[in-house]
């Protein structure tokens, strides 16, 4: 199978934060967060795929800072690795302070997406291209969290 660029998966929304998105200390509720880096991170891999794509994962997830009401959220997501049936996306999400401009970091996170037929079955997905300094570093630490994540994927057995 053909390997695509990044560019492809590359998908960027913008969210406004609103009062129903926050909690009692008015900044916004970690699982909103949770629930647009799902959502873009679904559409990257979409995009690369070309299929209905399923969560497996939610590798990591680094919140930063925190966003208030009338912060603007913009959330960027793109594939970095990819495995036989597996796609790899990272997200970041930075907010805006609308008066000055002024761009924070405040989430991090790397999930595992895998592409499913009509069935429900995975499929295969074409490999990705990195193409900045920034995805070749992801690319080249793909296959150390893909051992970490099959080592815990079932802490159960652990026990």
């Amino acid at each position: 199978m053909n390997k695509l660029s990044t560019n492809v998966s590359r998908t960027i929304q913008t969210k406004l934060v609103l009062p129903p998105d926050t909690n009692h200390m008015g900044t916004i509720f970690g699982g909103t967060v949770l629930s647009y880096i799902d959502e873009i991170a679904a559409i990257a891999a979409m995009k690369h795929s070309k299929k209905v794509v399923v969560t497996a994962s939610i590798d990591t997830v680094n919140f930063l800072s925190s966003a208030k009401v009338g912060d603007i959220l913009t959330l960027e997501g793109f594939v970095i690795s990819t495995g036989r049936t597996s796609m790899e996306v990272f997200v970041k999400v930075e907010c805006e302070k609308y008066e000055s401009g002024e761009r924070t970091l405040t989430t991090t996170s790397i999930l595992t997406m895998v592409a499913i037929n009509e069935e429900g079955k995975p499929v295969p997905v074409p490999g990705v291209e990195p193409e900045t300094e920034e995805e070749k570093k992801f690319l080249l630490h793909a296959k150390q969290r893909r051992e970490r994540r099959l080592k815990i994927a079932n802490p159960v057995e652990e026990f």
